[in-house]
């Protein structure tokens, strides 16, 4: 039960990849989305939700909770009932099924640090509820683990991977017209809230420098007119290819909450391409990155242009960058890896259940 469809990452990436995996297990995955890709597409466009779609989303997630539905674990994404009553989280329990909640976002901020005192107030502890159902927690990192603890005792840390089969590096790279890619990928959300008061900086090196700086994800709307930029609206189909054609990955954050429970996957899809990587040392970026071994971990605008520029200027240092960060997706970040762990968990709570 995630909250959108496919052309979200989390749900990609945390859920459908591991279909295969579950299969083998002897699972079916029966998809059920809250939120339909069109609505998410609406959303980025337009910055509105709509309520008519919100509430018939949310009766058809209750209906089929109703329906005593034939299922031996429920694995929910975030919480049941987005800005609705703690105590509607409960009824995730209707099924009588085990339930494992998952989540690689610091939600709960979207409610405990609300702008506004009546969410504060009445919903700042509502996935308190969500998570008490659960039988076993997965969480994206350490921060998102720290505020499942006290609600939940079973819990599993698993990072968001990649298939290391599809993110590979690009060994017949052409460099268009001689200039070298920085670039960054993401959602017109996170674009704003990150990369905007960067495009100043971005601009001054692109132009000192002579790079050019390719951004997936803005949305066209909001990257300045500067020939050594380059906008592109992202779609499933051509991120790979985007990363692959870039020569340095930025994941610029600022210091907040929020921030501090993102799962780094920005920089595990450019390593995976062999990407040497400049980030902000904040949350689970301080654990992907190794300072100078694959990548840099800049803090001030100083460091940001310092580091970009050491690796616009070598070739070899990038090469070198990138195939340790490779290595260490391989190692630590992959469905490989991840797979056969996620879908033994799943069995063993199923055959538990029945066994009891």
């Amino acid at each position: 039960m995630t909250k959108y469809g496919n052309q979200a990452a989390s749900t990609r990436h945390r859920f459908y990849q591991y279909q295969n995996f579950l299969e083998q297990e002897g699972f079916d995955l029966i998809k059920l989305p809250l939120f339909k890709n069109s609505y998410l597409k609406k959303l980025y466009k337009t910055n509105r939700r709509n309520v008519i779609d919100i509430t018939t989303s949310y009766f058809k997630r209750l209906r089929w909770l109703l329906s005593k539905p034939d299922v031996d674990v429920i694995w929910l994404h975030c919480d049941l009932f987005p800005y609705m009553p703690g105590f509607l989280e409960k009824l995730v329990t209707l099924p009588k099924k085990p339930i494992i909640f998952d989540f690689d976002d610091a939600i709960f901020h979207n409610y405990d640090l609300s702008q506004k005192w009546f969410v504060r107030k009445f919903l700042g502890s509502k996935l308190h509820d969500t998570i008490g159902t659960a039988k076993l927690a997965f969480c994206g990192n350490d921060y998102l683990a720290n505020y499942v603890r006290p609600i939940c005792s079973n819990i599993n840390i698993i990072p968001t991977v990649i298939n290391t089969d599809d993110f590979i590096p690009n060994k017949q790279k052409k460099i268009k017209e001689n200039l070298l890619r920085v670039g960054w990928l993401g959602t017109p959300t996170t674009f704003k809230q990150y990369v905007y008061d960067k495009i100043p900086l971005l601009k001054k090196i692109a132009e000192k420098e002579k790079c050019q700086i390719h951004i997936m994800g803005s949305d066209n709307n909001l990257m300045p007119s500067n020939p050594y930029f380059e906008d592109t609206k992202w779609c499933l189909e051509n991120e790979i290819t985007f990363v692959q054609s870039l020569d340095i990955g930025i994941m610029p954050l600022n210091n907040s909450p929020w921030s501090k429970g993102k799962c780094g996957f920005k920089l595990i899809q450019y390593m995976a391409c062999g990407l040497p990587v400049v980030a902000s040392p904040v949350g689970v970026n301080r654990k992907i990155v190794e300072h100078g071994v694959n990548g840099f971990l800049a803090e001030t605008d100083e460091d940001w242009y310092k580091y970009i520029k050491i690796l616009l200027n070598n070739k070899e240092l990038r090469y070198e960058m990138g195939v340790l960060g490779r290595k260490k997706i391989e190692k630590e970040f992959s469905i490989k890896v991840w797979g056969p762990k996620v879908s033994k968990i799943f069995a063993n709570i199923a055959k538990n259940t029945v066994k009891n």
